[in-house]
Formats: structure tokens, C-alpha cells, sequence
């Protein structure tokens, strides 16, 4: 890992006084962005953001509200205020590119309040060129060793009413389709109850994070969160008639605060990504950059991969998780003896791993392999159901990983834990061992259903812990985590990269199975601009049976088969499912060609057109092989984009194969038709993409030798 520091200058200021002449400032290194802080005439702590001199966020109060005790939002004064520029570049393990710009201007602000019990609070500022990132710190103190909170207050007052797109501030779930409105129409409430949804609750009008704006002067605005440890994720409360947003914690029925700490301590950063453009939030690296540095040294033991597995099958109908379940009297019971539909059956996996192995894919996932799933539907009390070491009778894991290792394949464990978190914390332990016995370097665990302890919600303290902690014992078997019903994603990968990936959005699978017709073709151009700027996303790719009518006749994927293939290139992960069935690939084997060359792990990203709901084109260079990828999708809209290879090597030659829609595609009335062709290109070519109603176009770009 190489981290150069450049410049790290810092300039300290002390007063006792009034602030009322001061002025307390940061600029980003451009010279665009511009916070200043101050205290109204009661000391209340506030501050404004202005881009080009003009005002992006109004004044914008900040405090807290505690559990017996005085609220921390006024009666302050301004004890010291440090600023410093920090120049610094760092080197990702894996990720979208190699090397990391972390450059930015902190204004440090120590507040003391001025009236009884006079307890000190801090207050930071990172301004980047693309953005602000501001975080409270509690110092240690001797009138406070502990708080309760009960609400966190940080406003971002706007100026305009954006055009926002929203999922509701849902304590429980991220799977919802993303709203487009203005932020003066925002309903969450409207979505409680959603029939899609396996628990889910919205208690205020409020989003979830990362929520995107587009002004109408073309200003972009993204807000997040960064470094989320022990603490509640944060959702947004909407003021609609004010346009303004405010933090609003997530709870807990078992405890009347929010929020408990012992200090000192800082909270997460709450951030505001503010571009010219779509394309300019996407190569944002402000929330990651924003966490701290890699704590776990080496981890060249975790290599990036695609993978196929035993998943879509049951999604499908065509084989199940559990082994001997069956309707008996209108109900499920577990009848003793295999069914027979079981998928995760060592004959099944073997053809997988055959299938990986000659399509240069490098794992393996397998669901169901282990006892319990028959004991986990409709079961209120879920503890104690899943041995997450124990096989059903018809899945030999020593043969499994015998023959992956003969083929040069890789396992990827699964836990599903079904949000009975007790029983998984009593068994990680163990459970991380069998992987580290067997050589697995990768799970995918799953928290669906309501959290036990009841009472938790999947986005508050209690869970926020549960989900870091699991990742943090994990390094210390060499287990990466890609956790679905997740936490969402903060910029945690910097500090422990064995977070590699995670769901936290309405996948592929319901396009599989919902109600409501699965996710339209806008979802995944508004996911790109939204989500995908959280961090690492398996969203699981890769559909070609489009329609799977012999399956499940009233659903489909609704995209185009070229857009299927371009969103190796488009929606980032360091895992990448080819998450179809093998049979389904091996009908075709002229688009499969794509997915056996794409990379997972990047050198440069370069996002080179989009406009959030609508469409996005991206390239990226494989870091190992120089090699160049894209990926261009477009919503319910046909769009044609010239685009320039300007980015290739000079005096380089290099194969594009061009995996196109054809003629007539589209996304419901012709989701199958492509067209493939090879030329040979440079970095002065142009190519013209056209790209179909829900459709795409992926380029493989090989150097020539």
C-alpha cells in the first residue's frame, strides 16, 4: 500500500471573544467551493456554502438533542479554530482506479458552551473541489463521559427546488424504486406498507441516502454519509415547503435514544457532493477519501473475480434453497427426505464450476448448501435455525472445493443469517474457520426478515455494529464480505478493504418476482448517479433469457441483452455474477465472449457522458492487462452518442468488439436482438453507439500486439 503525503500546512487561532468580526473559513483548492462558518447572535453554530460566489447551501443550524440532558444547539462560544491544507495521494488495493487524489482544505472549530454545564463540542469541515464533508467530534471532558442521543440536527438549507431523485427514508430497506420529483413534492409516507418488501418502516417524510439533485441551472448535488461506525445511519427528513433537509437518526423500539457513546468520539462525516455535471459525481472519490486510511496492511489475499452460482435458479422456481420442503395441508413442512428440487446439490455446483472454468470466471457462489432453510419460512422466532457449518446430506463441501481447486475456481461461502443476529455472532468464529480451512476468501451473507432482537431496525447503532463487526473479525480469517440487506455503503472499504462489496437497493432478483413488473428500464441510469455513489454495488448481471417464460411468465428483466452485458462496465463491483443459468450461456456463446473477457479490477475510470435517470457511458482500464472496457446505457428512451477514444495509448492498436443492439431491440418487444462486430480502432477513433428503448452497448478494446 502507497500513501504519499505532499503538504499537510495547519494554521491555529484562539479567541475567547465575540466572533461577530471573524471569519471562520475553508476554501477548496480551486478556488469553486467556499464553507464559513459562524455563531448567530445566541450561539447557535452554523454554517453556508457558496460555489462560483454563489449560495448552494444557506444558513444551516447544527446541534443535537440529548437524553436528560441540555440540548448541544446554542449558547456557544468559539474557543480556538485550526485550518488545514492537506495534499495527499493513495493507492487503492482494488477499486475503480489505482491511485487516489485526497486533496482538501479543513476548518477545525472548537465551540465551549458559554452558560452551565459549559461542555466543549468540535466541529470539522473537509472542502474538497467537488464537495463538502463536515463531522462532530466530542472531546473528552471531564462534565461528560457519556451521551444518549436522541437527535442529530444538521441542516442543508437549499435554493432552489431541485429535481430530486428519492427512495423513502425507510428504517429498514433500501429495495425501493427511485422517485423523480421535485424536492417540494417529496411523499415518502406514501410507500409504508410496500407489498414487495419483507419488512420495511417510514415513519417521517424523509429519504434515504445518497439522495441526488439537478438544479436548474445544472447545478448536481449529492447527499451521503461517510465512516459510519457505531453510530445510527442517517436518513433525511424533508421540508417541502422550505426546501430544506435535516438529519433524522434512526431508532430503536428498545431504547429511547438514538444513539449511545462513550467519549471521546466523532461522528460519521455527512456529505455534499456539488458538480457542474452527472459525469463529475460518479468520478467523485470524496466519500471514500473521506475515510480513514487501510487498517488491515495486506490483502492481496482477496482477488477480485466474477463468479457465477446456485442463485437465480431459486428466484426462478427452478430448484429451492431448502431440501425437504413441501406443502402439506396448505402449509410448508419439512418432510425428512429430499425433494428433489434442491440446487445447491454437488452435482449442480460441479457444473458450475466446469462452466466458471472454461469461461475464465473465477468462483463459484453456493446457496443452500447448508441446514435450516426449511425451518426459516414463516418461523417468528429465528434463532438458533441456521448452522452455518453444517451440510445438507446431498452437497459434499470437501469434494466441492477439492474439484474447484483442481479447475482453478474459488468457493464463495454464503451465510444467510435471516437477521437473527444472536445466532450469527455465536458462530461467525466458527464459521470464518471452515472458510479459512477450505480456502475461501469470500462471502456473501444475508439479513432478510426483521431484525431479532425485535425491536432493531436494519439501519439503526445496534446493526451498524453487527454488520462492521462481522467484516472486521472476517479479515482476521482473510474473508472479504459482500453483505446484502445491508448497512449502506459509507467508504468503509478504504479502512478495512476486505468490505468489498455490498447489495443495499432493489436488485435483479425483482425482476424475477415482484409484483409491481420489476425494475424499468430508468432504474438502473438513476442507480448510477445515486447508490453507485455510496460504493461497490452486486447488483448481479448478466440475464440473457430476458423473458424466462418457461420459468415465471408474467415477469422479465427489462432491458436489452447488450445492456445486460454493458453493466460489467457500468455498475462497479470488485465481484461481478455472471447470474444467469449455465444453460442459458452456453445457448450463447457470441455474447458470453464478453463477459469471459471484461475485467473486475480497474486501472482509470473515466465517465464519459450521463445525465442522472436518463443515461451514462463509462470506460475503464484493467489494471492488469491495460486492456479498455465500456459500458453505455440508456432509460425507456432510444439515444445516439458519438463517443471519442481519445483515452486510448498513444500509438497503440487496438480490437474493439462491439456488442450492440440491433436493429429492432427492445427492452420488452425484442429484448434478444444484438449485433457484434470487430474493428480495429486508436486513440483518434470515434464511434457512433446507438442504443435502443431500455438498451446498451458494451465494447471489449484489446491491445493489439
Amino acid at each position: 500500500m502507497r500513501v504519499l503525503i505532499l503538504i499537510v500546512l495547519v494554521l491555529s487561532l484562539w479567541s475567547c471573544n465575540s466572533s461577530e468580526d471573524r471569519v471562520f473559513e475553508a476554501v477548496s483548492s480551486n478556488g469553486l467551493l467556499k464553507l464559513n462558518f459562524n455563531l448567530s447572535e445566541d450561539g447557535k453554530p452554523y454554517y453556508l456554502v457558496t460555489r462560483n460566489n454563489k449560495v448552494v447551501i444557506d444558513t444551516s443550524y447544527l446541534g443535537f438533542e440529548f437524553k436528560n440532558a441540555p440540548a448541544f444547539d446554542k449558547h456557544f462560544i468559539i474557543k480556538k479554530s485550526e485550518t488545514e491544507t492537506h495534499i495527499e495521494s493513495w493507492e487503492m488495493p482494488w477499486g475503480e482506479q489505482e491511485i487516489v487524489e485526497n486533496n482538501y482544505r479543513e476548518l477545525r472549530v472548537m465551540l465551549q458552551e458559554k452558560v452551565t454545564p459549559e461542555r466543549f463540542l468540535n466541529i470539522i469541515f473537509r472542502v474538497y473541489d467537488d464537495g463538502v464533508g463536515l463531522r462532530y467530534e466530542f472531546p473528552k471532558q471531564a462534565r461528560l463521559s457519556e451521551v444518549e442521543i436522541t437527535e442529530e440536527h444538521t441542516q442543508f438549507n437549499l435554493t432552489q427546488d431541485f429535481n430530486t431523485f428519492w427512495i423513502p427514508g425507510d428504517w429498514d430497506i433500501y429495495e425501493h424504486l427511485y422517485s423523480t420529483t421535485k424536492l417540494s413534492e417529496i411523499d415518502a409516507l406514501k410507500y409504508v406498507g410496500h407489498v414487495n418488501l419483507a419488512q420495511t418502516y417510514i415513519p417521517e417524510n424523509a429519504v434515504n441516502t445518497p439522495v441526488t439533485m439537478v438544479g436548474e441551472d445544472g447545478l448536481h448535488l449529492s447527499f451521503h454519509e461517510a465512516a459510519l461506525v457505531d453510530y445510527s445511519g442517517m436518513t433525511l427528513k424533508v421540508d417541502t415547503k422550505n426546501l430544506n433537509l435535516e438529519s433524522h437518526l434512526v431508532g430503536s423500539e428498545n431504547t429511547d435514544y438514538k444513539v449511545k457513546r462513550s467519549l471521546p468520539f466523532h461522528t460519521p462525516w455527512r456529505t455534499i457532493q456539488i458538480t457542474d455535471n452527472a459525469p463529475d459525481l460518479i468520478e467523485s472519490k470524496l466519500i471514500v477519501n473521506l475515510n480513514a486510511p487501510n487498517k488491515l496492511g495486506d490483502v492481496s489475499w482477496f482477488k477480485p473475480m466474477k463468479y457465477t452460482g446456485v442463485w437465480w435458479e431459486m428466484h426462478l422456481g427452478k430448484s429451492s434453497w431448502d431440501y425437504g420442503m413441501e406443502m402439506v395441508d396448505g402449509q410448508w413442512k419439512d418432510t425428512g427426505k429430499a425433494h428433489g428440487r434442491h440446487g445447491a446439490t454437488t452435482e449442480n455446483v460441479k457444473r458450475f464450476i466446469d462452466f466458471s472454468a472454461e469461461n475464465n470466471i473465477g468462483g463459484v457462489l453456493v446457496e443452500g448448501w447448508n441446514t435450516g432453510w426449511e425451518r426459516w419460512i414463516g418461523f417468528e422466532d429465528r434463532e438458533g435455525v441456521f448452522d452455518f457449518v453444517t451440510t445438507y446430506p446431498d452437497y459434499d463441501i470437501d469434494e466441492v472445493v477439492r474439484y474447484g481447486k483442481e479447475k482453478g475456481v474459488d468457493i464463495i461461502m454464503h451465510h444467510e443469517t435471516s437477521a437473527a443476529t444472536e445466532t450469527y455472532e455465536q458462530q461467525q468464529d466458527t464459521a470464518y474457520a471452515l472458510m479459512q480451512k477450505y480456502g475461501m476468501h469470500a462471502v456473501k451473507s444475508g439479513y432478510v426478515g426483521k431484525i431479532l432482537p425485535k425491536g432493531e431496525y436494519h439501519h439503526g447503532q445496534y446493526m451498524v455494529n453487527q454488520y462492521n463487526n462481522a467484516a472486521i473479525k472476517a479479515a482476521n480469517y482473510q474473508v472479504a464480505v459482500n453483505a446484502h440487506e445491508p448497512i449502506k455503503a459509507t467508504g468503509l472499504r478504504r479502512t478495512y478493504p476486505n468490505i468489498i462489496s455490498r447489495e443495499g437497493l432493489r436488485g435483479q432478483e425483482f425482476n424475477a418476482w415482484a409484483e409491481d413488473g420489476g425494475n424499468p428500464p430508468e432504474h438502473l441510469p438513476i442507480v448510477a448517479f445515486t447508490r453507485m455513489l455510496a460504493g461497490p454495488i452486486d447488483f448481479t448481471p448478466g440475464i440473457f433469457n430476458i423473458k424466462f417464460d418457461e420459468y415465471k411468465k408474467d415477469n422479465q428483466v427489462n432491458t436489452t441483452l447488450a445492456q445486460q452485458l454493458a453493466l460489467y462496465v457500468v455498475i462497479y463491483s470488485p465481484v461481478q455474477m455472471a447470474a444467469d443459468l449455465v444453460e442459458h450461456y452456453e445457448a450463447n456463446p457470441e455474447p458470453l465472449q464478453f463477459i469471459k473477457d471484461v475485467g473486475v479490477d480497474w486501472q482509470t475510470t473515466k465517465v464519459l457522458n450521463g445525465e442522472v435517470g436518463d443515461y451514462v457511458t463509462i470506460a475503464r482500464k484493467e489494471r492488469l492487462t491495460n486492456n479498455w472496457f465500456l459500458g453505455s446505457i440508456t432509460d425507456e428512451h432510444a439515444r445516439t452518442f458519438e463517443i471519442d477514444l481519445n483515452f486510448l495509448d498513444a500509438n497503440q492498436e487496438y480490437e474493439a468488439t462491439i456488442y450492440r443492439d440491433g436493429k429492432d431491440a427492445h427492452w420488452n418487444n425484442n429484448p434478444l436482438a444484438i449485433d457484434i462486430e470487430k474493428k480495429t480502432v486508436n486513440n483518434s477513433s470515434k464511434l457512433t453507439l446507438v442504443l435502443a428503448e431500455g438498451g446498451g452497448c458494451a465494447i471489449s478494446i484489446i491491445k493489439k500486439e
